[in-house]
Parts: structure tokens; sequence; C-alpha cells
């Protein structure tokens, strides 16, 4: 015996009682209805009911083979002036259902898009009023029919057709039902019969109402699923496959040749790759990476014009950003696999050794310029501005500085001493050398010895200590990629061999601590450390399961940082990290590297059918990342584009005009054209474990640090231009301070801290930031269910920051506004431990939780009226919202705190607790919470917070439309089975 599955179908068929009483109460005619066919059936006189039947709908029209097999059958149709190709592109265009399919109630697990034969979904429906889970399968779609057929609860069948037929004036739409099944033969046959007839006949003129709206569906004909035949799977047909990769390398420079040419001839090459340069014509859409040696309005049009062809859309990426080439796979990849395209043509390309060449014969190049505010249709990636304050005022700008200080700080954490370090990046370095020399694309195919790459010479100048010019990025490129992204339906027909297929299995993006002079750690890289989890989880695989990889190697460090936080040997040569030789020697082609590791990734993978591979892309300073994994096995789950949420990082104030002792943590050496040592930056730490950046342009500090080995040496700094040097033996550097914002996992509890004791917990512009990404990472960890806001040293929170405000430093965030909490609702519960006072915006920040347990010695209050002020973070709104009208007035309008023995007795607060003991009781609280689904409580929240907008007329419907998801859940059925079982539920919040 399956006890849970018997317990989801008398839950169902429990849950379906219910909601029919209450639809009886709201629908009286109804009971009449029931009445007669009660009786009628008693007496054998079951009668058809009286609503529009398919025959008598259809007149002399052929209706749909097999309608006539269902109990009971319904039809209806609609006239448009459109054409009947698009209206069969609507129908077929299963995105579209929640725009004109009345009773649509939601879609469980993944939303369809295109109608073929084959596809599946799972779709809640609500038929009179009462929730129905229907599992659907498409079983026709041809040029004028889109047939479904799907199975409910209780033994429920349903069929449905929508098909067109050309008339005079246009399209004749037709919608088609049947139903069968214990529900339909019952004495509410007739009444389900008649109701959904009318829905279907509502839905269908909002199906054709959609044209008139300018909607343009995506169904088309619908794409059958495509079998691999190596694997013998069956996929989705939007399951998204690169099909044709093109590089070029132009060694002699020829400035006739803008960066747009070079990407069409890389795309009509990936198009050859592919065996099928139709596929140009056929693109839906252009992405191209900005070009750093020319600018365009819009670089995807000007690529598609000197294809001569004409996509519907056009995407660029911001302009900056080595993480461009491969967000742009992933973002097509995704707009494949969401049947937004079928077709999409990634390209970039530079030309800035022909552009170098002109400047010295003093040739302006002529290159194709477009017409004023020519823009593409979305421009992709993170344009926030690269550095701080205190990095402009150091000069800390150009990312060979700042990659040279991030080597050191790197030597610093390994302990190497200099010529270790050098040993260990010359060699890195030219094993890259000697796979350039085997790449047909690379720029400088030239396989070097570590002993060339260590020594500096007039062809091997230093530049900024430690590298020389061979361990540098070379960007004065001409170098081009072009990249085809399909669908599995698509190069299907396009006969494209299989065996060139290349699945993305999953990409991620995201960004470190933006600003690099703020992070606590120089040598680490968070950001690439939870991408490369998430994706790799996504696809089911370990860094082991990867024989192939390509590792964004603009510097050296670059790649120590990435191999380091991904569990990546930096010397295994049965699997070397790069494909193409690296920036350097492979070439280093503006943003677009990610696009030549891509296309050097699927020639590998077509090489090693099975084999799977991972490429990395970043921008600026280890700051922004994107990734991709691939293989020539498809996808074990459906392509997603991730962007993980990550948890917060310890932190290193910038600071500015900072005067006093601190210690080296890093530093480099800037040298003049003759390899004399010119300038030093150095990146120092206070004894309070903040950041100051100190430029010298002495050239005795120059010299001194460019011979001898400056890391822990102790300098006192005046401003951000002078140091000297105290004392030569190497200290330890100062440990980061404690975050502002403290967090503490305890099992599925996050206990949230504001730590800023010293100034009574008031919340400035860093502590906002910091307070938001937090509340962030906690919406986003699937693990975390409950939050509890507390503050440290025995004080709540006094609110605002009021001395940085004075200064002009307001706590405003982008996203959840003033304090960083309270202007954006929080989905998951949350408690307010208050101990001691929470006035003003502590106030504010304790009326954020959804519960409040406080000391039976704290008080409340809005004093904003004594300083001229008013609570505008919520706190105004929210006393409204939850005291007797006459509390909150006097509360808002005297100033005066109220003691939180008279809040819990107006229900203000929830729990009261003896003094130090607040936290104690706000975890039982939590643990209490925590008993009970994940889904049950975010539904029972999101209606006691949203109900208060609802009419009396609608408030029923709304409450059932969002208490569905919980109870169509599989933590549903996981509660009734526990119980009856008498055993603790194990809830997984599906």
């Amino acid at each position: 015996m399956d006890l849970r599955k018997d317990l989801r179908k008398t839950r169902k068929q429990m849950r379906a009682a219910a909601t029919t009483a209450r639809w009886f109460a709201d629908n009286p005619a109804v009971v009449r209805d029931l009445a007669v066919g009660a009786v009628r059936a008693k007496l054998g006189r079951d009668e058809p009911d009286t609503g529009t039947s398919a025959a008598a709908a259809a007149g002399d029209r052929v209706v749909p083979a097999g309608l006539a097999d269902f109990d009971r059958q319904v039809s209806a149709s609609a006239d448009s002036p459109a054409t009947p190709a698009q209206i069969r592109a609507l129908a077929g265009d299963l995105s579209l259902l929640p725009q004109w399919m009345t009773i649509h109630g939601g879609f469980r697990g993944t939303a369809p898009t295109g109608a073929a034969a084959g596809v599946t979904y799972t779709q809640q429906l609500k038929i009179m009023g009462v929730p129905a889970e229907i599992a659907w399968e498409v079983t026709q779609a041809d040029d004028t029919t889109v047939g479904l057929f799907g199975t409910g609860p209780m033994g429920l069948s349903l069929g449905l057709w929508l098909s067109v037929e050309a008339t005079p004036e246009g399209t004749r739409a037709w919608i088609d039902a049947g139903m069968g099944g214990e529900p339909l033969r019952g004495p509410m046959g007739a009444t389900i019969s008649k109701t959904v007839g009318a829905e279907m006949a509502d839905s269908l003129a909002q199906l054709v109402a959609l044209h008139e709206a300018g909607v343009e569906g995506k169904g088309g004909t619908g794409a059958a699923p495509v079998t691999h035949r190596r694997t013998g799977r069956v996929l989705d047909p939007s399951t998204p496959v690169i099909v044709g990769v093109g590089q070029v390398v132009q060694r002699t420079p020829d400035p006739t040749k803008d960066p747009a040419t070079l990407a069409a001839q890389a795309l009509r090459r990936a198009a050859d790759d592919a065996g099928a340069p139709g596929l140009l014509q056929a693109a839906d859409a252009v992405y191209a990476v900005s070009s750093a040696s020319y600018t365009y309005g819009d670089q995807a049009r000007a690529t598609a014009d000197a294809l001569g062809i004409s996509p519907e859309r056009t995407v660029q990426s911001v302009p900056f950003g080595g993480d461009s080439g491969q967000v742009l796979v992933n973002a097509a990849a995704e707009a494949v696999a969401a049947g937004d395209a079928s077709v999409v043509l990634v390209c970039g390309a530079e030309a800035g050794a022909s552009f170098a060449h002109a400047q010295k014969q003093g040739v302006e190049v002529d290159w194709p310029e477009q017409p004023a505010g020519t823009k593409p249709d979305q421009v992709l990636g993170n344009d926030r501005d690269a550095n701080n304050e205190a990095e402009a005022q150091a000069g800390l700008m150009a990312p060979i500085y700042v990659y040279a200080l991030l080597e050191n700080a790197m030597r610093a954490k390994l302990g190497n001493s200099r010529e270790e370090h050098q040993a260990r990046i010359t060699g890195l370095w030219s094993r890259y050398s000697e796979i350039a020399a085997a790449n047909p694309y690379a720029w400088q195919p030239e396989a070097y010895t570590p002993e060339q790459l260590a020594t500096a010479d007039a062809d091997n100048r230093m530049i900024s200590a430690p590298y020389s010019k061979l361990l540098c990025a070379n960007m004065t490129v001409d170098l081009a990629s072009g990249i085809i992204v399909t669908s599995v339906a698509a190069a299907e027909a396009a006969g494209i061999d299989q065996d060139l297929w290349v699945f993305p299995q999953v990409g991620a993006s995201g960004h470190d601590e933006w600003f690099v002079s703020e992070r606590g750690d120089l040598a680490s890289s968070p950001a690439i450390r939870a991408l490369g989890t998430a994706a790799l989880q996504h696809a089911g695989l370990s860094i082991d399961d990867l024989r192939h990889v390509d590792l964004y190697s603009c510097f050296p460090v670059a790649v120590q940082i990435a191999a380091s936080e991904l569990g990546l040997p930096l010397d295994d040569p049965e699997r070397p990290l790069s494909l193409t030789g690296g920036l350097t020697f492979g070439g280093g082609p503006g943003n677009n590297y990610g696009g030549h590791n891509i296309a050097a990734m699927v020639a590998a993978l077509r090489q090693d059918p099975g084999g799977y591979g991972l490429t990395t892309s970043l921008g600026w300073y280890v700051t922004k990342h994107a990734l991709g994994l691939y293989s020539t096995e498809p996808p074990a789950a459906p392509f997603e584009f991730l962007h993980p949420v990550l948890d917060p990082e310890p932190s290193r104030p910038a600071l500015l005009g900072y005067s006093g002792p601190a210690v080296v943590e890093s530093y480099t050496v800037i040298y003049d054209r003759d390899n004399t040592p010119a300038t030093a930056i150095v990146s120092a730490i206070t004894p309070d474990g903040a950041r100051v950046l100190v430029r010298s342009e002495e050239p005795a500090v120059a010299t001194e640090l460019a011979t001898a080995d400056p890391l822990g040496w102790q300098v006192e700094v005046s401003g951000s231009k002078q140091l000297t040097v105290t004392g030569r033996e190497p200290v330890e550097v100062p440990a980061v301070p404690e975050p502002t914002v403290l967090v503490e996992k305890r099992g599925a509890v996050r206990v949230i801290t504001l730590n800023r004791p010293h100034r009574r917990n008031a919340i400035d512009h860093p502590t906002a930031e910091l307070l938001e990404r937090v509340v962030d990472a906690f919406e986003a960890d699937p693990t975390a269910k409950v939050a509890i806001l507390t503050g440290a040293g025995g004080t709540f929170s006094a609110g605002m920051d009021l001395k940085a405000a004075a200064g002009g430093q307001f706590p405003l965030t982008e996203r959840r506004g003033p304090l960083g909490i309270t202007g954006a609702p929080i989905r998951k519960p949350v408690i307010a431990a208050v101990e001691g006072h929470a006035l003003a915006g502590g106030c504010e920040l304790a009326l954020v939780a959804d519960l409040i347990v406080a000391s039976t010695e704290s008080q409340f209050g809005l004093p904003e009226p004594k300083r001229g002020l008013v609570a505008a973070a919520g706190g105004v709104l929210r006393l409204a919202q939850r005291l007797p009208r006459n509390v909150a007035m006097e509360m808002v309008l005297s100033g005066d705190p109220q003691p939180a023995t008279r809040m819990a007795e107006l229900g203000l607060v929830n729990r009261l607790a003896e003094p130090g003991k607040v936290l104690d009781a706000a975890l039982e609280l939590a643990e209490q919470i925590l008993r009970n689904a994940p889904i049950s409580l975010e539904v029972g929240k999101q209606i006691i917070t949203e109900s208060p907008d609802w009419s009396r007329e609608e408030e029923f419907a709304r409450q059932s439309d969002l208490a569905g998801r919980a109870l169509f859940s599989d933590d549903a059925t996981e509660g009734v089975a526990a119980f009856a079982e008498n055993r603790d539920p194990v809830w997984t919040g599906r």
C-alpha cells in the first residue's frame, strides 16, 4: 500500500470538496442545477446540457478527432482580421497562456514555451473556482491546430484543441474542449460543462485580442522534441546548443577592416563550421561584445549590416568588462531556452593593432559611422564605475597596476619569497606560451622558457612589479570570434550534424566586493567560488568531472585566484588551465576573450565526446565574473543562467586623507620605459584594520621597494602621496575589522546583528549597504527560513547615524531604501529581538519585522518631530497599521516613547523577556515557526500582508489563488503523511 499516494489523492479530494462548498455559497444557482440533475439521474432522464455543445457550435465543420471520446464537449469560435498564421502563432506560444486562458492558475515546475508534439507541462486550473492540477501533453502541433491532452484529480481527463481557418475577413479561430472522468459523469457534469464552455469562449476572445494588442506569438508551427542519437535522449526542442564557431586572427595590419567587419568574417566561419551558411539569414538576434578599439552606437547592428542580414533584435554588452563574451553566450542560451529566439549570433572583435598601425602611419581610418542616436535593443552587463575615490587619488586605475598589487598580495598569502614567486608565475606563463604556440588563432604563437620570461630586456621590459611585458595581457590585437547558438529544433531543421553540437549546460555570473580597496582579502574571490559551486551543483558535476578548462588569464594572479577558489591545481599536465594560451600569447581582444575561449572549448569537446569543460571570464580587477559549463552530452537539467546571491564577506574601509602608522600589505613599482623604477603604489593597513593607498613618486622610495621585499614593513603614512619606512622587520598585517552587520547561522535561523555598539548601532551608509546585502542573501538562501534582527552591546538600534548624515552620508540603498531594509518587503519571516530601546529609526527597523520580542525594560517611540523630522522610513505607516488609531496618533504627535509592556498589551510586541534574555526568547519563537512548512509560512505571510488592500468581492478569490501554491505542494503531501505515520514532517520547500 502506497500511503503517500493515497494521502495525496485524499488530500486533493478534501481540498476540492472544501473549495466546492465555498463555491456553492457564492453561486446559489448551481444548487438548483444540481438538484435538477439529481432528479433527472434518479428518473433515468439524463438530458444533454443546454450549453453550446461541440456539434451545435461546429455546424458543418469537422470537429477534431478524439473530441467525441469525451463525456462532455464544448466549442466556441471567434473572428479576427489577423492572418491564420498570426493567430496560430499565438495559440502555439504556451508561455502566453496566463494572458488569455481565464481559468489559468499557474504553472508547476518549468513553464512551457512553444507547443510541439510531445512537450509536457503541469498547469494549475481553476474550474468553477476549484483548483485542479492538470498534467498536459501536446498531442498535435501542425500549421492549423494545437492539440492538448491532460489528466487531473479524481480521474479527470481533458482534451483541448485550438485551430484556425481562413475567412474572407481574416481568420476564424476555434476552441474545442472535451471533458471526461468521474466529475463529469455525476449530477454536476452539466454545470461543469456549461461553465467551462463559457470560460473557453471568453478565453478564445482574449487570445484573439492579444493580436489586437500588438502581441506576437512565438509558437509558430511548433517544433517536435529532438532525439539525440548518440545518447538516445529526447530533448525539448528549445534546448540551446552551440552549432558553429569561428575565429579570425589578422596578424598583418589592415586598417580597411573595422571590428564589425572582422566580426562578420568570424560569423561566416562559424556558419561554415556548422555546415549551414543559411543560419546567418535565419538569425533572430545578434549579440555583440562592445569593442575597445572602436565605438559603435549599435555594434550588433553594424555586424548585421556587414553580413547583409536583418535580425529582429540586437544586443550589446556594456562598454567595459572582460566578462562580456561569456555573459552574452549565457544570455543567448537563456533566450533560446525560453523560446525567445531560435538562432542567435554572438560575436566580438578588436582591430586595435590595425588602428595603432594607422596612427603610426598618420592615416585616418575610414570605419563606418552610424547615425546619431543609434542604440541596440538591449545592453547587458554591469556598468558600475570601476574605482572609488581612494583608488583614484592613488592612481590605482590601470589594470596593470591593480593586478600587480594583487599579485604581491598573492605572494604574501602564499608566503613566497620574490624569487620563489617569480619562478611560480613565469613557469605558469611559459606553459601558456606553449599552448599558444600550438593554437592557430593565437596572436603570438611562440613558446618562451621561464628564464626568458623572467629576464627584463628591451623586448620584455618591466611594466609594474612583478610584471614584465610578457606577463601582461596584450590588448593591441586584431582578433574576432563568432559563435552560433540555436535551439536543437533549429539545428535539426538546418541539418546540422549532431556530432558538431556542444550543449551549454549552465551559465553563471556575479561580482565580488566591487572596489578592490574595500576587499578583505586581495588574493581571493568569493564570487568565483560561489559561481563555480552553483554551476557544478546545477549540472550535477564535481570539479574532477571537468576534463577541459580555460580560466581567464589577463595576468598570472587572475589564474591563481580562480584556480584556488575552484579547487584546480596550477600545474596538472593532464588538465592545463588554458586552451588558447591566455591573453598574453593567445591575445587579449578587449572585452572579448570569452568569445575565443568558448570557441576553443567547443573545438576541444568535439574531439572528446562525453567530456565536460569550464570557461571563465572576468571584468575589471577580478571584480565581475561569468562562467559556463559545456559538453557534447545533453544537459541533465534544463539550461539556466544563474545569478546567485553571495553572502557578504568581511571588508576593509578605504580611508581618505589618513595620517598615521600602517603595515605594508602589498605594493607595486611602476617602471619607466628604460626599466628605471619611477613610482610606488602601496596598500597599507592601519592598526584598526582599515586600508590606505599611497602613491609615492619619490625615486628613493620606488628604488628601495623595487630591490627589497617590503611586505610587512611598518610605515608612517601622510595622506595619499607620502610614506616613510619606520621598520623593515616584517610584522603581521592587522586583521580585517569585524563587520558592522554580523550573520550567525543557527540551523535554518539567521541571526542578523547590527554591530556598531559604539554608535548605539546607528546605521550609516556602509552599514545600510551591508544590511541590504545580508537581507538579499537571506532571501536567496534556500536553507534559511527565519531571520532574527537584533543589536550588539545590549542596544537594538538608534536608527540613522545622525553624525554621518550631517556629513552628507545618508543610509539609503538602491533596492531596499532607508536603513538598507525598510523600503522593500521581505518574503520570509523576520523577528526583531529588541534589547534596550527602539527609538526613531530603531523603531522603524523593529517595525520591518513580522514579530517583535522585546525586553520588559525596552521602549518604542518615534521622536522625529522633536528634531523637525518625520519617521518616513515606514515608521508612521507601520504604526498606523499595527496599533489602534489613537495610540498611533499619540506616539506620532507627541514623539514620546512607550514602554514595551504597553506595546505588548496592544499587540505590537508579541513576547516579553527579561533583559539579556530577548535573543533566547526570539530563538524559541523561531523554532516554533520552523516546525511548519516553509511554503505555508510564506503564503500565510503574503495573505496577511496583502489582504488589507483586497476588496470584499475579491478577497476569497485572491486568498484561494495564493493558497493554491501551498495546497498543491509536495510539503502538503508530506505533512498529511507525517501526521498519519505519527512522525515529524521533513519539509523540502517544494
